[in-house]
């Protein structure tokens, strides 16, 4: 349908922007961040654009990007995340340290946007995995290096320390209480 606008800038909201192209103006919601940068570029924009098409509206969404756009619709393909949902996500991080948190099972991104719970971002790192092409290290299982995570922190060290700890610990090291005795080896250095 629309999957490029260029136009002018109008007016930006909080959550989108009026972009005006051949005399329409296109109401396109964004991240913040691409709002904020929006604002201080000039008024001649060039959007990607993914069209929602619901019983009750035509929605647009924006992304300067063509590898943004494709990682906002890896998020919609995922049972039970809509436009706004995966819109939120994108607000909490830039794709490549979403992709990063991906690839080590890290949730804290996810779980911050409204509506997701731990398990909902357990279930929507899992199936980006597999659409990213990302496989998990040796046998680990993205539950057994949660609850060595949540172990680590019950113990009193801190989100970062356990996860880079774990993340030193050898990839050969795949029972769930072993590896959080080779972090704590590590974090006791």
């Amino acid at each position: 349908m629309i999957g490029h606008i260029a136009g002018t800038i109008t007016y930006i909201g909080e959550t989108f922007a009026i972009v005006s192209a051949h005399g329409v103006g296109y109401k396109i919601y964004a991240t913040k961040e691409h709002l904020e940068r929006l604002r201080k570029e000039s008024e001649a924009v060039s959007l990607w654009t993914h069209l929602v098409v619901r019983d009750d509206a035509l929605v647009l969404y924006g992304f300067e990007n063509k590898d943004a756009l494709d990682f906002f619709e890896l998020l919609i393909t995922i049972s039970g995340i809509g436009p706004k949902t995966a819109l939120g996500i994108l607000n909490t991080a830039d794709i490549n340290s979403l992709r990063k948190a991906i690839r080590s099972g890290d949730l804290a991104h996810l779980v911050k946007v409204s509506g997701i719970g731990r398990k909902n971002a357990e279930k929507i790192i899992l199936e980006l995995k597999g659409k990213l092409g990302i496989s998990d290290d040796a046998d680990i299982s993205l539950r057994d290096e949660v609850d060595a995570l949540e172990a680590l922190k019950a113990l009193g060290y801190g989100h970062r320390e356990a996860r880079e700890a774990l993340q030193e610990v050898a990839k050969n090291i795949s029972d769930t209480s072993e590896r959080i005795r080779a972090a704590l080896k590590i974090l006791g250095k």
